[in-house]
């Protein structure tokens, strides 16, 4: 092999090992800064009833639904914070220590992201509270709705429209 060869081959070598190794690191970066989002029920027994799918303890993950009422329990000498989440199904039971949001509140809609300390336990680093209650993600409004358990939220909300919409829509037809 001839010397101008053989030094564009390891160049072209070079730069495919560069690549693959640059590759590498940035699926290493993504693997472990991705916290998967999963309801209550997925948690349990996981996604589509999948017991394959559900997360393992130790796991970084979110986890969203609504706050159970009645089960926020407040340590008096810290900032910890114990309560039940639930979407249509079975709760878990968030663990956090901090300052919760101003919009936390029983009955409202929460993520928190953090621990799978056991199968039914987070330990949450973040709660965020969501800021309309009526809210509902559309895979959580079709399970409502095949369960036939509203929780308070009507039709037209499961379908996005607002009381101003209705009202609006009212007042047209009223017009006509």
């Amino acid at each position: 092999m001839n010397p101008r060869r053989k030094s564009r081959l390891s160049l072209v070598l070079f730069v495919v090992i560069g690549i693959a190794v640059a590759l590498g690191l940035v699926m290493y970066a993504l693997r472990s800064n991705i916290d998967l989002f999963y309801t209550p029920s997925e948690v349990i027994s996981g996604k589509n009833g999948d017991a394959q799918t559900k997360p393992e303890v130790g796991q970084r993950i979110r986890v969203g639904g609504m706050v159970v009422e009645g089960s926020v329990k407040r340590d008096p000498k810290s900032l910890k914070v114990q309560f039940d989440v639930n979407d249509i199904g079975p709760a878990i039971t968030v663990e956090y220590e901090g300052i919760l949001p101003d919009l936390f509140r029983e009955g409202q809609g929460i993520v928190a992201q953090g621990v799978l300390a056991e199968p039914r336990l987070l330990q949450a680093t973040e709660v965020l509270a969501k800021h309309d209650e009526n809210y509902v993600p559309p895979e959580l409004g079709e399970q409502m709705k095949k369960m036939h358990q509203p929780m308070g939220v009507s039709e037209a909300d499961l379908k996005g429209e607002s009381e101003r919409d209705r009202n609006e829509k009212t007042m047209q037809e009223g017009r006509q």
